[in-house]
């Protein structure tokens, strides 16, 4: 099956690499240089998904490159590259819903052919090679509505309480906030969240996937999901670190985009280093949390991936969770040097967390009237936009505006 056509205009610098790096992945790539080139190109083909723009460039050139994409009842998405100055002030204004991107330089080719490929996905194109760009269906309000918000838990450190976090916030989002909750774990070296909720006998989707290739049947991550106790749906990209190549970045997040019409959340926990599984799948993601303890390795870390988030794209959608804040270093030490506003605090329960897992359950559904369960629905409510009015630490904090397609909660 033939891929989409993706339409490049950025310098000769620039463009060549993205070119090879695109061609590589199995996109048909045409390069322009000005809005005329644009515009021939869409009046002669129906299957360009993306445009890849220079936003540098005169003000009525980039209008015209724009106009292009608009013109005739096209809809085509724009990739636009801009500097970070520039990209701080676009920062500022409201997304317009149009489906265009923004990504800052200095950037790598991988990291734009997989932001490229995430707007693909979302579009939700099936090109045959025939035509037009096909929709899979009309989509209503209705079922947009059920587009679930994805959640990914990361921090390059261990031991911060990432898969604590992305356990009890889903299960606070399923069990007290009344909603549909799919948690992945997608962590396919050290994942254990199976495990810690002593779910049995989990049909993986690397197991699925071998056995699809041997001649076997396609399934779907809600075919495959496991049900927990609390209400919870879960799933495992693995159950070992070995033999995992068969989990495709691309295919892992064609996976997760599919499941979206499923739910109202999908949490996902990752394991912590930079793979390009990982890359992918922050590039997926409406919001990507960060739990950090108050300890300076964490923190640095932490520091660490901001500066590393700025040049994947996505440093807006990052939000710092301290875990264990009533110990150590202070949240406002800790928000100075970080350089990220404390989201949300979860307090200290190490007994509390000892007995839930010994149980395989989590501690929200265990000791519903504690307080760490009651920072584990703040974190909810904030995440779903219901941040409590008074008697917040974090009240007037608002999470930056995002430039992606937003999804529905």
């Amino acid at each position: 099956m033939a891929r989409s056509a993706i339409v490049v205009a950025l310098p000769a610098s620039e463009s060549d690499h993205v070119f090879a790096e695109l061609a590589l992945a199995g996109f048909e790539v045409v390069t322009v240089e000005t809005p005329f080139e644009l515009e021939a190109v869409l009046d002669s083909r129906r299957d360009v998904a993306v445009a890849i723009l220079d936003g540098e460039i005169d003000a009525d050139e980039t209008e015209a490159f724009q106009r292009a994409l608009r013109d005739g009842g096209r809809a085509v998405p724009a990739l636009t590259v801009v500097s970070a100055t520039t990209f701080e002030r676009l920062s500022l204004a409201d997304d317009d819903g149009s489906g265009n991107e923004y990504f800052t330089r200095p950037y790598s080719a991988d990291s734009i052919r997989w932001r490229v490929e995430a707007m693909c996905i979302r579009r939700e194109t099936v090109d045959d090679g025939s035509g037009p760009v096909l929709q899979a269906g009309p989509i209503g309000h209705e079922a947009w509505s059920r587009r679930a918000t994805l959640i990914a838990v990361f921090n390059p450190k261990g031991g911060v309480g990432k898969t604590t976090v992305a356990t009890n916030l889903a299960s606070s989002l399923q069990a007290r906030k009344g909603k549909s909750v799919l948690l992945l774990d997608a962590d396919t070296v050290t994942g254990h969240v199976t495990t810690s909720f002593a779910i049995e006998a989990v049909r993986t989707v690397a197991d699925s996937w071998r056995d699809e290739a041997e001649g076997g049947p396609s399934e779907s991550l809600v075919e495959l999901a496991s049900a927990h106790g609390s209400g919870l749906r879960v799933v495992a990209l693995s159950d070992s670190p070995i033999n995992t190549e068969i989990l495709d970045p691309e295919r892992v997040v064609a996976a997760i985009a599919a499941a979206r019409r499923s739910f109202d959340v999908i949490v996902v926990d990752l394991h912590p280093s930079y793979s390009t599984l990982n890359q992918a799948i922050f590039d997926e993601a409406d919001r990507i949390l960060v739990p950090v303890t108050p300890d300076v390795p964490a923190i640095r870390a932490a520091v660490q991936f901001l500066d590393v988030a700025r040049a994947l794209g996505c440093r807006e959608r990052l939000a710092m969770v301290v875990n264990r804040a009533n110990s150590g270093v202070s949240v406002a030490d800790m928000e100075r040097t970080v350089g990220l506003p404390a989201f949300a605090l979860i307090h200290s329960a190490g007994v509390l967390f000892v007995r839930a897992a010994n149980e395989g359950r989590t501690v929200v559904e265990m000791f519903p009237r504690e307080k760490i369960t009651a920072d584990f629905d703040e974190l909810a409510d904030r995440l779903l936009g219901n941040p409590k009015p008074e008697g917040n630490v974090l009240a007037g904090f608002r999470f930056p505006t995002r430039l992606k397609e937003p999804a529905g909660a």
